[in-house]
């Protein structure tokens, strides 16, 4: 079962459903480069959720907001929106893929955090499911072909042996 789920056939599935996710951020990204994006709305509007009779934003991610997040809103300001540009064409190209959907379930697991719903769950989800097929996601992608040349230049092989606290002969 493991061999069909990570095969080409069911690459396909995968790449499918890494190319829609790419959209999904791309598109999400795209209107807020292009446009003006301020962070500085939907951040005051979570704080305001972490209080009352039912909050839906725990005590300690809105102090994160507060203490971080809101004072540093214009670095925030950059992250998201080419945050969100940068996974989606990485999805879409299949290039950085692992870090591209890491990335982008982060982000979507801080609008969960925030009290933000919409299509953040199914998104976090196919995220993760997708991360589980490893190099399957990206057998019809860019990382395909990238991948075992970094791993050559720069995999195990290549990096010099650690001292592991032999005596090393030094002349006297």
């Amino acid at each position: 079962m493991k061999n069909f789920l990570k095969g080409p056939i069911m690459s396909i599935v995968w790449t499918v459903l890494r190319i829609w996710l790419g959209v999904k951020w791309i598109t999400a990204g795209f209107g807020k480069v292009t446009g003006e994006f301020d962070a500085t709305g939907f951040l005051q509007f979570a704080l305001t959720n972490a209080t009352g009779e039912n909050p839906t934003v725990q005590g300690w991610y809105a102090a994160f907001l507060e203490g971080f997040a809101i004072p540093n809103v214009g670095l925030i300001n950059i992250l998201i929106p080419w945050g969100e540009l940068l996974v989606g064409i990485g999805l879409i190209l299949g290039a950085a893929t692992i870090p591209a959907l890491i990335a982008g379930a982060f982000m979507n697991l801080n609008f969960l955090l925030a009290g933000t719903l919409s299509t953040n769950p199914i998104l976090f989800t196919v995220a993760i499911v997708i991360l589980f097929t490893g190099s399957a996601s990206y057998y019809y992608g860019v990382d395909r072909f990238v991948a075992p040349y970094i791993k050559a230049r720069f995999g195990k092989n290549n990096c010099p042996e650690p001292n592991r606290g032999e005596a090393v002969n030094q002349p006297a």
